[in-house]
């Protein structure tokens, strides 16, 4: 278990190394100078070079991506060229949007999903089968912020239950920003749903063809205490990685979402250090959404692990 553990470590090094440099030269080759833009278009060149200077951008690309992965590896991510306060308190921040988000996003999606793909699964191949097959692939097919936009304009212009975006502050009381957060939680978790229904009536089916579900119906248990205490069980394996993964993915792709909803979370940080050329914080937060990604990966791969020692097994 130890090899296994050390070989994945590895990888999460080396694919954290591989991220580092592609996000840094994506992030050199946008145009535009950080400095002339802070600055306006009537600058004096000196004045341009002197800031240049403060911000470390005059300095070579090596210098500079070695001065930003010491930094990050400190945990100093650098001041905001726009905000003048440190990125990692500006993270802070929005991370506490953003992470409430990406977990109730994926409860809904896991309430929804499994019961939805169990029953799936009971009925295959019966018209209502069909139907829950036809709803997952439009759910994966239609982007998220389609949904979203239909969700405001439904139950927050028409019926006006919700507001139409903005985030309250957890200081202002918890249901009032769960009640913020529900709109754009069930706009992220939907796909996510049709994706983890079908995964989860594709796993219940391949565990119904083992050898054991039959000689629990030989034994006569019947369909419901077959499903439930035989199949399920067995199923969630698979389910549990798509999960993780999902996790994951919620953490960092959320940032339509949070523009559609005027939500003070990572997604829109990034968006606004890109229109602001505000290099240190897109390269940053990017950064880090990235760690969180290989990191669930990692950790996914190490209870899958757990749950089935076959995969510790060199190959």
């Amino acid at each position: 278990m130890l090899r296994f553990i050390l070989s994945r470590a590895l990888t999460l090094a080396l694919s954290l190394l591989v991220a580092s440099l592609v996000i840094f030269a994506v992030i050199e080759v946008i145009p535009g100078d950080p400095a002339a833009f802070m600055l306006g278009l009537n600058a004096e060149p000196d004045t341009v070079a002197a800031l240049r200077t403060e911000l470390g951008l005059d300095g070579s690309l090596p210098e500079r991506y070695l001065r930003w992965v010491g930094g990050m590896l400190t945990g100093d991510f650098g001041i905001s060229y726009t905000y003048q306060v440190p990125v990692a308190e500006l993270v802070g921040a929005r991370l506490g949007v953003s992470l409430p988000l990406a977990l109730f996003a994926l409860l809904l999606s896991t309430v929804i999903a499994l019961p939805v793909g169990l029953f799936a699964a009971a009925r295959q191949g019966r018209p209502t089968d069909w139907a829950i097959m036809g709803a997952t692939q439009f759910g994966i097919a239609i982007p998220n912020f389609w949904f979203a936009m239909i969700l405001v304009v439904i139950f927050a212009i028409q019926l006006r239950w919700f507001s139409a975006g903005g985030f309250p502050g957890w200081d202002q009381g918890f249901w009032i920003n769960i009640k913020a957060l529900l709109l754009p939680a069930i706009a992220l978790a939907l796909p996510q749903a049709a994706i983890l229904a079908r995964v989860m009536r594709s796993a219940v089916l391949e565990v119904l063809s083992q050898d054991f579900i039959r000689t629990a119906r030989a034994k006569g248990l019947n369909q419901r205490q077959t499903l439930i205490h035989h199949a399920f069980r067995n199923a969630l394996i698979p389910v549990l990685t798509i999960i993780g993964l999902q996790f994951s993915f919620l953490i960092a792709g959320a940032i339509i979402i949070e523009n559609v909803f005027f939500l003070p979370g990572l997604g829109r940080l990034i968006f606004q250090g890109i229109t602001q050329r505000d290099l240190i914080v897109v390269e940053s937060v990017v950064m880090l959404l990235v760690f969180a990604v290989i990191l669930v990966t990692f950790l996914v791969d190490i209870a899958y692990a757990l749950a089935d020692p076959r995969l510790r097994r060199p190959e």
